[in-house]
């Protein structure tokens, strides 16, 4: 019994070890990994580029809107 608990950290990193060597080697999934984080960072670019290309104009745009019903109210 204390031989298995004395051995049970040096198991355990054998067994980390092994995982890590399996998932590092494996390349499955390695491209849709890669795709996901693409996809996300072209809607981030995306997002940013739009807002700095038309902020100024949606913020006047909010502006005359805000206006408008304040001048019906």
């Amino acid at each position: 019994m204390w031989n298995r608990i004395k051995e049970f950290p040096r198991n355990v990193q054998q067994k980390i070890t092994e995982v890590w060597c399996t998932f590092k080697n494996d390349q499955r999934g390695l491209s849709g990994v890669v795709v996901a984080i693409l996809l996300i960072l072209v809607a981030v670019l995306a997002v940013v580029l739009i807002w700095l290309l038309l902020g100024d104009w949606l913020n006047e745009l909010w502006e005359r809107i805000v206006g408008s019903a304040a001048d019906l109210g």
